[in-house]
């Protein structure tokens, strides 16, 4: 009988046509994608493709991390080409490694960076429309940098989660912010968000929030006060999806693992 292998994937997406990372009962999802070509591939067997973390609607990556669990073993570069030659073009496998069977791309993972583009022109760069939010609303960038800066640290970040009483959330909305830049950039500014987790929505919360204080309808007072309401709706509305990226998932030091067993495996 043959022994189960744990394949890693590093896929990049334009998550403008899809409905997200996770399977929707009536719209098209990265999960899906994947699954479909793998069961096409493994002729019939089906394996269950788990993501470090949904991305929503419109949300895109640069390097996603996910994990599948087979019965058949295939060469991790071949398994790249075919990959790639079935599913659609805004859908790339970057790369495939062999992966210990402990390997959990979710719960393996310890921490995160996320990006997200503010454009503050007067008129809409038409090439950029999909991957950026367009401000309108004159925005006062040092105010910008020093609302960012309440958010770094360890916090109990309920009031900035959607779904804050369920899953993940409820039993805990403790994460650290290891660092939240603010970096001008052509056209407008680029929020980088590094920490150990995220909760559902967060990122766009904190986004919209921020927006808020920048635009003078909310205080630093008032963000401070909003933590500790630990409620959503004291919080600003949600930040679009098409302007968030999920730019790196990072795990322990155990790549070396990693690149040792696809080198063992590729000299099969």
């Amino acid at each position: 009988m043959t022994n189960k292998q744990c394949y890693k994937l590093t896929l990049a997406y334009d998550g403008t046509r899809y409905s997200g990372w996770q399977i929707q009962p009536n719209a098209p999802s990265i999960q899906q994608h994947l699954q479909e070509v793998l069961a096409q591939l493994l002729e019939g067997e089906k394996v269950a493709v788990i993501g470090s973390g949904r991305t929503d609607a419109g949300v895109h990556a640069l390097n996603q991390v996910a994990h599948f669990k087979m019965n058949q073993t295939f060469d991790p570069h071949r398994l790249l080409l075919a990959l790639n030659g079935l599913l659609p073009r805004d859908i790339r496998v970057k790369n495939v490694e062999l992966a210990p069977l402990t390997f959990h791309a979710q719960y393996s993972a310890i921490a995160k960076e996320y990006h997200y583009h503010l454009y503050l022109e007067r008129i809409m760069d038409p090439f950029r429309r999909l991957y950026c939010w367009h401000v309108l609303r004159k925005l006062n960038l040092s105010l910008l940098e020093d609302a960012a800066q309440l958010f770094v640290g360890t916090h109990d970040f309920t009031s900035f989660a959607n779904e804050a009483h369920a899953g993940a959330a409820a039993r805990d909305a403790t994460r650290t912010l290891y660092r939240l830049n603010v970096c001008r950039a052509p056209g407008g500014v680029r929020l980088e968000f590094e920490g150990d987790g995220f909760l559902y929505k967060m990122v766009r919360n904190i986004v919209g929030t921020l927006i808020e204080v920048a635009s003078h309808r909310l205080t630093l007072a008032e963000v401070k006060a909003i933590f500790a309401a630990k409620d959503r709706r004291c919080a600003g509305r949600a930040a679009p999806p098409q302007g968030l990226f999920l730019v790196r998932v990072d795990y322990p030091a155990d790549h070396l693992l990693f690149e040792s067993l696809s080198k063992e495996h590729s000299d099969l």
